[in-house]
Protein backbone atom coordinates (compact mmCIF):
# COMPACT_ATOMS: atom_id res chain seq x y z
CA UNK A 1 0.00 0.00 0.00
CA UNK A 2 2.54 2.56 0.83
CA UNK A 3 4.10 2.35 -2.32
CA UNK A 4 1.07 2.53 -4.45
CA UNK A 5 0.11 5.13 -6.04
CA UNK A 6 -3.63 6.42 -3.66
CA UNK A 7 -6.93 6.83 -5.87
CA UNK A 8 -8.74 9.99 -5.85
CA UNK A 9 -11.73 9.93 -3.64
CA UNK A 10 -15.57 10.16 -5.09
CA UNK A 11 -17.79 8.97 -2.38
CA UNK A 12 -17.96 11.86 0.31
CA UNK A 13 -20.12 10.01 2.75
CA UNK A 14 -20.05 8.72 6.61
CA UNK A 15 -16.80 6.33 5.64
CA UNK A 16 -14.81 9.13 4.96
CA UNK A 17 -15.68 10.93 7.16
CA UNK A 18 -15.23 7.94 9.99
CA UNK A 19 -11.96 7.21 8.04
CA UNK A 20 -10.84 11.63 8.75
CA UNK A 21 -11.93 11.36 12.61
CA UNK A 22 -9.86 7.65 12.74
CA UNK A 23 -6.55 9.62 10.89
CA UNK A 24 -6.39 12.46 13.68
CA UNK A 25 -7.03 10.42 16.38
CA UNK A 26 -3.89 8.00 15.31
CA UNK A 27 -1.97 11.07 14.37
CA UNK A 28 -2.43 12.34 17.78
CA UNK A 29 -1.87 9.16 19.43
CA UNK A 30 1.53 8.30 17.27
CA UNK A 31 2.28 11.68 18.05
CA UNK A 32 2.68 13.38 14.40
CA UNK A 33 2.00 16.39 12.74
CA UNK A 34 0.68 14.74 9.40
CA UNK A 35 -0.93 11.16 8.53
CA UNK A 36 -1.73 9.95 5.29
CA UNK A 37 -4.52 7.33 4.24
CA UNK A 38 -2.08 4.77 2.92
CA UNK A 39 -0.25 4.95 6.13
CA UNK A 40 -2.95 3.17 7.70
CA UNK A 41 -3.91 0.66 4.92
CA UNK A 42 -6.72 2.95 3.12
CA UNK A 43 -5.53 3.66 -0.54
CA UNK A 44 -7.10 7.27 -0.91
CA UNK A 45 -5.31 10.49 -1.41
CA UNK A 46 -6.32 12.28 1.89
CA UNK A 47 -3.60 13.44 4.55
CA UNK A 48 -4.24 15.35 8.09
CA UNK A 49 -2.38 17.45 9.37
CA UNK A 50 -1.57 19.27 12.50
CA UNK A 51 1.08 22.07 13.20
CA UNK A 52 1.54 24.61 15.69
CA UNK A 53 4.03 27.67 13.98
CA UNK A 54 6.66 29.59 16.02
CA UNK A 55 3.96 31.41 17.52
CA UNK A 56 2.05 28.70 18.56
CA UNK A 57 -0.90 29.55 15.62
CA UNK A 58 -2.19 26.11 15.04
CA UNK A 59 -2.70 24.75 12.10
CA UNK A 60 -5.04 21.79 11.87
CA UNK A 61 -6.88 20.26 8.89
CA UNK A 62 -8.12 17.21 6.13
CA UNK A 63 -6.99 17.74 2.70
CA UNK A 64 -8.92 15.31 -0.05
CA UNK A 65 -7.84 14.70 -3.29
CA UNK A 66 -4.66 17.43 -2.95
CA UNK A 67 -3.04 19.09 -6.08
CA UNK A 68 0.84 19.76 -4.70
CA UNK A 69 2.82 23.01 -6.33
CA UNK A 70 6.74 22.97 -5.24
CA UNK A 71 8.79 25.84 -5.08
CA UNK A 72 12.11 25.58 -6.21
CA UNK A 73 14.35 23.10 -4.24
CA UNK A 74 18.42 23.93 -3.28
CA UNK A 75 20.66 22.11 -4.53
CA UNK A 76 22.98 22.35 -1.21
CA UNK A 77 23.09 18.95 0.32
CA UNK A 78 20.25 18.70 3.40
CA UNK A 79 21.27 19.88 6.84
CA UNK A 80 20.98 17.00 10.08
CA UNK A 81 19.81 20.01 12.17
CA UNK A 82 17.35 21.49 10.14
CA UNK A 83 15.82 19.11 7.68
CA UNK A 84 15.80 15.92 9.40
CA UNK A 85 12.41 13.80 8.88
CA UNK A 86 11.02 11.15 10.31
CA UNK A 87 7.91 9.30 9.17
CA UNK A 88 5.12 6.85 11.41
CA UNK A 89 5.57 4.48 8.63
CA UNK A 90 9.50 4.21 9.59
CA UNK A 91 9.17 5.08 13.09
CA UNK A 92 12.06 5.64 15.32
CA UNK A 93 14.36 7.16 12.50
CA UNK A 94 15.61 10.44 11.02
CA UNK A 95 17.50 11.46 8.34
CA UNK A 96 18.15 14.86 6.98
CA UNK A 97 15.99 15.27 3.07
CA UNK A 98 16.11 18.47 0.97
CA UNK A 99 12.78 19.99 0.40
CA UNK A 100 11.15 23.19 -1.10
CA UNK A 101 10.59 25.74 1.21
CA UNK A 102 7.72 27.34 0.04
CA UNK A 103 4.51 25.01 -1.43
CA UNK A 104 1.00 25.99 -2.77
CA UNK A 105 -1.39 22.66 -1.86
CA UNK A 106 -5.14 22.73 -2.87
CA UNK A 107 -7.68 20.00 -2.48
CA UNK A 108 -11.15 20.29 -1.21
CA UNK A 109 -12.38 19.08 2.69
CA UNK A 110 -15.05 17.17 4.29
CA UNK A 111 -17.62 18.95 3.32
CA UNK A 112 -16.27 19.43 -0.18
CA UNK A 113 -15.43 23.26 0.34
CA UNK A 114 -12.38 24.49 -1.39
CA UNK A 115 -9.51 24.61 0.70
CA UNK A 116 -6.00 26.49 -0.65
CA UNK A 117 -2.88 26.64 1.37
CA UNK A 118 0.31 28.45 1.13
CA UNK A 119 2.94 27.34 3.11
CA UNK A 120 7.02 27.58 4.08
CA UNK A 121 9.60 26.38 6.20
CA UNK A 122 8.06 23.00 8.05
CA UNK A 123 4.95 23.59 7.40
CA UNK A 124 5.71 23.52 3.58
CA UNK A 125 7.64 20.50 4.82
CA UNK A 126 4.76 18.74 6.18
CA UNK A 127 2.56 18.84 2.63
CA UNK A 128 5.65 17.91 0.56
CA UNK A 129 5.75 14.58 2.96
CA UNK A 130 2.13 13.76 3.14
CA UNK A 131 1.76 14.18 -0.36
CA UNK A 132 4.24 11.78 -1.26
CA UNK A 133 2.48 9.25 0.33
CA UNK A 134 -0.79 9.63 -1.82
CA UNK A 135 1.99 8.77 -4.68
CA UNK A 136 3.79 6.17 -3.12
CA UNK A 137 6.66 7.56 -1.77
CA UNK A 138 8.20 7.63 1.68
CA UNK A 139 11.01 10.00 2.79
CA UNK A 140 13.33 7.49 2.46
CA UNK A 141 12.51 6.76 -1.11
CA UNK A 142 14.15 10.12 -1.58
CA UNK A 143 16.95 10.36 -0.23
CA UNK A 144 20.26 10.97 -1.09
CA UNK A 145 23.41 9.29 -0.58
CA UNK A 146 24.65 8.59 2.05
CA UNK A 147 21.57 8.51 3.58
CA UNK A 148 19.51 6.82 0.93
CA UNK A 149 22.34 3.86 2.08
CA UNK A 150 21.72 3.95 5.60
CA UNK A 151 17.72 4.48 5.62
CA UNK A 152 17.85 1.17 3.29
CA UNK A 153 19.77 -0.90 5.77
CA UNK A 154 17.67 0.28 9.03
CA UNK A 155 14.36 -0.74 7.26
CA UNK A 156 16.35 -3.86 6.02
CA UNK A 157 17.23 -4.76 9.82
CA UNK A 158 13.70 -3.89 11.08
CA UNK A 159 12.26 -5.91 8.36
CA UNK A 160 9.68 -3.21 6.96
CA UNK A 161 7.43 -4.38 4.50
CA UNK A 162 7.40 -7.90 5.40
CA UNK A 163 3.83 -9.79 6.27
CA UNK A 164 2.99 -10.20 9.88
CA UNK A 165 4.88 -7.15 11.04
CA UNK A 166 3.00 -4.16 13.02
CA UNK A 167 3.54 -1.26 14.68
CA UNK A 168 0.71 0.87 17.14
CA UNK A 169 0.87 4.71 17.53
CA UNK A 170 2.81 6.03 20.38
CA UNK A 171 5.34 2.97 20.20
CA UNK A 172 8.78 3.30 18.20
CA UNK A 173 9.39 -0.08 18.89
CA UNK A 174 8.99 -2.35 16.72
CA UNK A 175 6.46 -5.23 17.44
CA UNK A 176 5.35 -8.52 15.89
Amino acid sequence: MLHQRASEVTSFDQDLETLVADMYETMDKAPGVGLAAPQIGVGLRVFVYDYADDDDNERRGVLINPVLEVGEIESADADWDTEAEGCLSVPGERFPLKRADWIKVTGVDLAQQPVSIEATGWFARIFQHEFDHLDGKLYVDRLAEPHASEAKAVVEELGWGKPGLSWLPGKDKLEG
